[in-house]
């Protein structure tokens, strides 16, 4: 995925696999597009829309978005430093991929295949 910040493989943040406790949604059964939003966000808007065209076309896949500002504890565990952050995560709840900023929708169907 594009962005200013990528990350790869594993949990770069030493965090155990994230589930739906941590989310506040069911994850998806192969993958999560996670994406961490604030209300004055207008690229997170865009990135919504993004994300649930490509969980959309993806059989198994959840987006689920989380409100950054009412998530301040996950938000410092987890090290996003801005919004929108896109979280790729595996059916373990594994982070597979990480980008800060809009993604384009073939980065994310790519980062997907880290994951499924």
């Amino acid at each position: 995925m594009t962005g200013e910040r990528v990350h790869g493989d594993g949990n770069e943040d030493g965090r155990g696999p994230l589930g739906a406790a941590q989310l506040g949604a069911e994850p998806g059964e192969r993958a999560s597009l996670v994406q961490f939003s604030s209300a004055f966000c207008q690229p997170c808007r865009a990135t919504r829309r993004i994300l649930a065209e490509v969980a959309d076309m993806v059989d198994g896949v959840a987006h689920i978005e989380i409100d950054a500002e009412r998530n301040l504890d996950l938000v410092r565990t987890l090290g996003i430093e801005k919004t929108p952050t896109v979280l790729v995560l595996d059916a373990a709840g594994r982070i597979v991929r990480r980008a800060a900023g809009m993604p384009r929708k073939a980065d994310v169907i790519a980062a997907l295949g880290a994951a499924v």
